[in-house]
């Protein structure tokens, strides 16, 4: 039996990316679920409207938002785990909105580590990401790497993983920081490079719009990212800790183009369009995780790591994409921030 199964978790942004698919996970674990998704009038659930089969109507819907501390405290009401993922994350919207990133990240995670303490909740793992160190200074990048905030975005993720650490710190608040690098697979906003590149191909497009080429990422398939999660959440050892989740593996955007095209056997022309551009000093050049904490405290390892890993991750993502009904409201003619 896993070591999750029958836990009462809350997962906050259960309708995003990577939330759905952590959803999926736990319930096919055995886990007690409650989704926090964000209210809106329409009642949508966002990705979790399209959740598998097997998961439909084996979890709870929880509608609010992160910004409001009422609100989060009756979501964590009777529960032992909480899985904090719900943040504003798009990097060029940062730019003009920056208010907003500091009231959902920043305050939206103090709202969560409150209640925590208040509710003696008995876990919880707070998101962060690689943006937190800006341009490496050094690869691999430990949990050691200065923290750089090179966008309001990467700023307001600093600020909140302070705040989850200053709860441990100040009151024993078990709080795990998990740090995925770059993460992608199925349901990925196009506000990210390979969900842009995948559409425009998979709509015909053969001359491919893109921002920046030269920067190298470390690209985590979504499986593995939610198998850190559920790591995280189970180990003792990971309490008060900082532990990156990544591939262990560099490539530049560039190169990852190509191997889209490749595997998705289209010949295509990429093209840097001046509006996907970030400013200069706000790009982020290199990342590349050192992911030898993960193994040691949470005994987690990629199954999707290298070279190999990223074409099978791409495989499936690329083939998920392909599906027409799955790219419906993906707008691959435009640019989304």
């Amino acid at each position: 039996m896993s070591k999750i199964a029958n836990r009462k978790v809350l997962v906050t942004g259960a309708d995003g990316f990577i939330g759905s698919h952590l959803v999926e996970a736990l319930v096919r674990q055995g886990a007690e679920v409650r989704a926090f998704t964000l209210y809106n009038s329409f009642n949508s659930w966002g990705w979790l409207d399209q959740a598998a089969d097997d998961v439909v109507g084996h979890f709870e819907v929880f509608a609010g938002d992160i910004r409001d501390p009422n609100g989060v405290r009756q979501a964590m009401r009777d529960r032992d785990t909480v899985l904090h993922l719900a943040a504003l994350i798009a990097i060029p919207y940062s730019y003009h909105s920056p208010d907003t990133y500091v009231d959902t990240n920043i305050k939206g995670t103090l709202n969560v580590v409150q209640a925590a303490r208040d509710l003696d909740v008995g876990r919880i793992v707070v998101t962060s990401t690689s943006e937190v160190y800006g341009t490496a200074q050094f690869v691999p990048i430990t949990e050691e790497h200065p923290l750089r905030g090179q966008s309001p975005y990467s700023a307001s993720k600093i600020g909140a993983d302070q705040i989850a650490l200053s709860f441990h710190r100040s009151f024993a608040t078990p709080v795990t920081l998990l740090r995925p690098f770059n993460t992608y697979g199925p349901r990925q906003s196009a506000r990210a490079v390979i969900p842009t590149i995948i559409t425009q191909i998979a709509a015909g497009k053969r001359k491919i719009s893109l921002g920046n080429l030269a920067p190298t990422r470390d690209f985590s398939f979504v499986d593995d990212t939610v198998s850190a999660f559920l790591a995280a959440a189970v180990s003792d050892k990971a309490v008060g800790e900082v532990v990156n989740c990544g591939s262990g593996f560099e490539i530049s955007i560039g190169d990852t183009a190509a191997l889209i095209a490749e595997v998705m056997r289209a010949e295509v022309e990429i093209e840097s369009e001046a509006e996907r551009l970030r400013p200069e000093n706000s790009e982020v050049d290199r990342l590349l995780a050192d992911i030898s904490k993960a193994e040691r405290l949470l005994g987690w390892r990629p199954r999707f790591g290298g070279h190999d890993g990223f074409r099978r991750g791409l495989t499936e993502t690329a083939a998920w994409f392909d599906d027409p009904a799955n790219r419906a409201t993906y707008k691959h003619h435009l640019y989304n921030i």
